[in-house]
């Protein structure tokens, strides 16, 4: 059974139907356990299941969880694991917190979820911190370009307590929200239909000149104009559209995004380029989070460590398994069954580019917005500090085999 037949078992119909009967959060609840093809009979049984046993007793608090473009189908995708910390959370408090999943761009898209959570319109959001970085300026300290070396560095970064100073701490301080876990891929250069009959990329000049989608983030347009990538601003939802109508070359995102996002047919080369962070995280607002008792605040933690640990082994296999990111590539796989195809640039290619547009070769491009998020750190140099920890494991480490570490614990 491929990929898209398990996904697409049951109908958004059914499944409203179903949200109408038992409530969204519970459907979607009961969805998100099912790793293969759902019934709607299944489905239902575990809709009321998942339903009696929320409301068999009263929450001491309702969150509400805006989820962006998420709902359970897309996240067998993209794991991003909000459906296993909504699970969770509510299993750990024994009902006491309720979480109330609302996804599918119902109440915030990519660019809004940050700035409704900071109003208060909902408590806990999950959106790339790109597409967050309008709304939350701080989140660009992840994306100063090829600060991170691979997946595993990312993992490792959020994992470690020095993250707490580095990231946490000042986001939560500066925009007022708790960064609980993300997901961690590295984000390339997603190439349209143009570039279909063409032969793969090899060579980083092969895309110089093109034009390409880019997202909230300011840094991520530094690194793209000193690529000359050309980044044109384009909301997440409007992407498909420009990708089908050739109005841009290529977007840049990563891998699993596309496959989740279902732009996989106007997609023809998905080219590694692995220059700055793809990080889908949720978060949660200081308020929500500071107005729970020690015990609740200790479980919110604790649920958001165990999200953490799913995601990163849950994507890793994703990405091989159900997008089709892999070289060779698997059949059956999103990517395999609409043509798309996996370019790793050979390691001098990733070298130039570095070389054209990291901190690191070129300082002078990003000292405005170095010094700035240093401010706002207190002072830090985040960008070597960052850089440094990224490289406190091998290079060659497998991201499955990063060791999971309470980061709030030291």
């Amino acid at each position: 059974m491929s990929v898209q037949e398990k996904l697409k078992g049951i109908s958004r119909r059914d499944l409203f139907r179903l949200a109408g009967q038992y409530g969204m959060s519970s459907t979607l609840l009961a969805a998100g356990t099912f790793g293969g093809a759902m019934s709607l009979g299944n489905l239902a049984k575990a809709a009321e299941s998942t339903y009696e046993k929320r409301f068999s007793k009263e929450p001491k608090v309702t969150f509400k969880f805006g989820a962006a473009g998420f709902n359970a189908r897309n996240l067998l995708i993209e794991r991003a694991g909000c459906l296993e910390f909504a699970r969770d959370l509510e299993s750990r408090t024994d009902g006491e917190i309720r979480v109330e999943f609302i996804g599918d761009n119902q109440i915030c898209g990519q660019t809004s979820c940050v700035e409704k959570t900071q109003q208060g319109i909902v408590d806990i959001y999950a959106a790339s911190t790109q597409n967050s970085a309008g709304g939350a300026p701080y989140l660009n300290v992840l994306d100063y370009a090829y600060m991170f070396p691979s997946r595993a560095a990312q993992y490792h970064f959020l994992y470690s307590p020095e993250s707490v100073k580095l990231l946490r701490d000042p986001y939560e301080k500066r925009h007022g929200l708790k960064f609980l876990f993300s997901h961690c891929e590295l984000r390339g250069i997603q190439m349209g239909l143009g570039w279909q009959d063409k032969p793969a990329i090899t060579k980083l000049e092969e895309m110089f000149g093109t034009k390409n989608r880019v997202t909230g983030t300011q840094l991520g347009r530094i690194a793209m104009q000193a690529l000359n990538l050309n980044p044109v601003p384009v909301a997440w939802e409007e992407t498909l559209d420009g990708l089908k109508q050739g109005l841009i070359d290529g977007a840049e995102t990563w891998a699993s995004a596309v496959a989740y996002a279902n732009m996989s047919p106007v997609v023809s080369q998905s080219v590694d380029l692995k220059f700055f962070c793809g990080t889908e995280h949720t978060a949660m607002s200081v308020a929500a989070f500071d107005s729970l008792d020690g015990a609740l605040q200790d479980a919110v933690m604790e649920s958001a460590y165990l999200a953490q640990v799913h995601v990163q082994a849950a994507n890793e296999a994703a990405l091989v398994k159900t997008v089709g990111f892999s070289d060779p590539q698997l059949p059956g796989t999103i990517f395999a069954e609409n043509n798309v195809r996996n370019v790793f640039l050979p390691d001098d290619q990733i070298k130039m580019a570095e070389e054209m547009c990291s901190p690191e070769y070129q300082p002078q491009l990003w000292e405005e917005w170095r010094e700035r998020l240093n401010g706002w750190a207190g002072g830090l140099d985040t960008y070597q500090e960052i850089y440094d920890i990224a490289r406190q494991i091998p290079v060659d480490t497998l991201p499955e085999n990063v060791e999971p570490r309470r980061w709030w614990k030291g």
